[in-house]
């Protein structure tokens, strides 16, 4: 089925036992030559990346998946890890027959994108944005606060740095409730047990030789910038840079820091990947 709305195209993918994939679609895909950004949001669901999906389409063809159970999407009984989520991906990569793709994602974006990098038995990927991004264990003092027993308001407040942008939730709607409620039952899921985060990934990422830049909201009360810095010291080719004036969501609080370190990244790191 394809849907198309201002800007955007939205597809689904069946892909195989039951599993399909709903993308919004942005760009140029002719134009892009068979690459592309795969953009992965973390538990605030699609509309948590929508704006950087719009900025980045400017210049490249952007996919943008609700993963299966977020957003009203459905989720098959097999379907509950993080690794399920980076092998259906790789295998969407794999219909859309893309090259040379690169990963952005948020939260619990970032740490399926981690994932994905380990999988990459076909080597699709040119490399990785994670951007506060959850999934590995530090066996240190820079923990991610679990949030699940916290009232909306004091999760808004660790997670923003500019209060004037937190969700008011006496402005929900019904069906929007229903939806957050939803996205956090589906992200309790994937990373609930043991609490975000894969005991094994952090020992594995040392594997990843792809170019990797780890973005971090200097102001993130969920997930540590000291946390970030373990993170991108993880990987074989990492960069660290923070975000300032800006907490779990970088892209949201700080879009034009965030978009300007992108595109440096994609000049600088990964094109001179191209001309080796």
């Amino acid at each position: 089925m394809t849907v198309s709305t201002p800007g955007s195209t939205s597809r689904t993918f069946e892909l195989r036992d039951g599993l399909s994939i709903t993308v919004d679609e942005r760009g140029d895909a002719a134009a892009a030559g068979g690459t592309g950004i795969l953009l992965l949001h973390g538990g605030g669901g699609t509309q948590s990346v929508a704006e950087l999906a719009a900025a980045l389409s400017e210049h490249s063809y952007v996919i943008t998946p609700t993963h299966p159970g977020f957003d009203g999407q459905p989720q098959p009984d097999w379907f509950d890890s993080v690794t399920d989520l980076a092998l259906a991906y790789l295998t969407l990569l794999d219909v859309l027959n893309l090259r040379e793709v690169l990963v952005i994602g948020n939260s619990l974006g970032g740490w399926i994108a981690s994932d994905m990098a380990l999988h990459d038995i076909y080597g699709r990927l040119s490399g990785l944005v994670v951007m506060n991004a959850v999934g590995i264990n530090t066996d240190g003092s820079e923990k991610i606060t679990d949030v699940r027993a916290l009232p909306p308001t004091e999760v808004g407040r660790l997670a923003f740095h500019n209060p004037s942008l937190l969700p008011d939730p006496a402005t929900l709607s019904d069906a929007q409730k229903t939806t957050a409620a939803d996205n956090q039952r589906a992200l309790e899921l994937y990373a609930g047990e043991p609490y975000m985060h894969d005991p094994k990934l952090r020992r594995r990422l040392h594997r990843v030789t792809l170019p990797v830049l780890v973005l971090w909201g200097e102001q993130d009360g969920v997930v540590p910038a000291e946390y970030g810095r373990v993170y991108a010291d993880s990987f074989a080719n990492a960069y660290f840079q923070p975000i300032i004036n800006a907490g779990h969501m970088p892209h949201v609080e700080q879009p034009d820091l965030t978009l300007d370190a992108i595109e440096a990244f994609v000049a600088d790191k990964l094109a001179e990947v191209t001309r080796a």
